[in-house]
């Protein structure tokens, strides 16, 4: 084969691994989402402790990162002083631990689908918390698709068959706080040039995270799980959720490092259609006709805002190259007058 058809393979083999990345991420994802709701929903695992749950995945994922980073060196650590590290990730930590434990509660309330649903304010949340920190710019355009996503998470809360007034609180709130988190990630982290790729990140806010979730452990599910006598930790159960969620950390690093963060929210969007598809089909949650229709509006309008942030990257892109082609240019016909006026004086010696 000639260099066009190695070229042709290099780019097929990239198309590939790029799709791979992506099933990998949609895969674990999905496990992850659908294991945590046997695991608390009431009519199946039965084992209704949110805290909890959200604690042995934050070990497991502290004791993994930490072999992978200390022991293993897989991963170099960031320099981080303790100042930085109280300023900046101790709050990360306790948004993030936050956002877990209110996401986890809300599989307790609502089906897999319908918390799909909510999750397609996750933009909106951004968008809206970004403003006001000032890390966005108000565009009344941009705030119109926010404004049409919320009208069709609206509509398909309205067609919700089993709706449940403190499960959605409990999504809403837990929309919220991961919003606040990536916001804060950025003023905190980013501007500082620090990035955490997620064995880091974990390495750092993970313990913190568990710090933090054990105060209202304390007080809310301990007493409870002190008066359950029969239970028994099952290690198969539990160790292999674990495992899943600290893969799916994985998974992100893969995707994101390997694509770009605008693939995995692509990608997103594709899980969540798969999971309202066997949210229906397998675990017989009752999808109507309006969820889907408000879904659906809510979807394009996710969609739009995609994008939209390509095509925003993409200007950004040409920018810099223009920029750098001008600065080139400059010092080339800088370099050019500079050996103009070296051979003059040359000449005239």
């Amino acid at each position: 084969m000639g260099k066009g058809g190695e070229l042709s393979e290099g780019v097929l083999k990239k198309i590939v691994l790029s799709y791979t990345y992506v099933a990998i991420w949609i895969f674990l994802s999905f496990t992850v989402i659908v294991y945590n709701k046997y695991i608390l929903d009431r009519k199946m695992y039965n084992w209704p402790y949110p805290i909890s749950l959200t604690m042995i995945h934050m070990s497991f994922c502290s004791s993994l990162a930490y072999l992978l980073v200390r022991v293993f060196k897989v991963v170099e650590p960031v320099t981080m002083s303790w100042d930085l590290y109280i300023k900046s990730v101790v709050p990360i930590g306790l948004l993030y631990s936050v956002s877990l434990w209110l996401s986890n509660s809300a599989y307790i309330y609502l089906s897999v689908s319908f918390i799909q649903m909510l999750k397609a304010l996750m933009p909106v949340a951004v968008y809206s918390i970004g403003v006001i920190f000032k890390k966005e710019t108000f565009r009344s355009e941009t705030m119109t698709n926010m404004v049409s996503i919320s009208i069709g998470v609206g509509v398909a809360a309205y067609g919700e068959a089993k709706f449940d007034a403190w499960g959605v609180i409990l999504q809403l709130g837990a929309v919220a706080f991961e919003a606040t988190r990536l916001v804060m990630i950025q003023i905190l982290l980013t501007s500082k040039g620090i990035t955490l790729n997620p064995i880091t990140s974990l390495y750092y806010v993970a313990p913190c995270c568990l710090v933090f979730l054990f105060i209202p452990w304390i007080f809310v599910e301990f007493p409870l799980l002190k008066e359950t006598s029969s239970f028994h930790f099952d290690f198969l159960i539990f160790g292999t959720n674990s495992f899943c969620a600290f893969a799916l950390n994985l998974a992100v690093f893969l995707l994101v490092g390997k694509t770009s963060a605008l693939t995995m929210n692509v990608a997103g969007v594709v899980k969540d259609w798969l999971l309202i598809a066997f949210s229906w089909s397998v675990i017989k949650d009752t999808v109507t006709p309006i969820n889907l229709f408000g879904y659906a509006s809510a979807f394009l309008g996710v969609a739009y805002y995609n994008h939209s942030k390509l095509q925003a990257l993409k200007a950004k892109d040409a920018q810099k190259k223009a920029q750098q082609t001008d600065e080139e240019s400059g010092k080339l016909l800088a370099e050019k007058e500079e050996n103009n006026g070296t051979s003059k004086n040359d000449s005239q010696n």
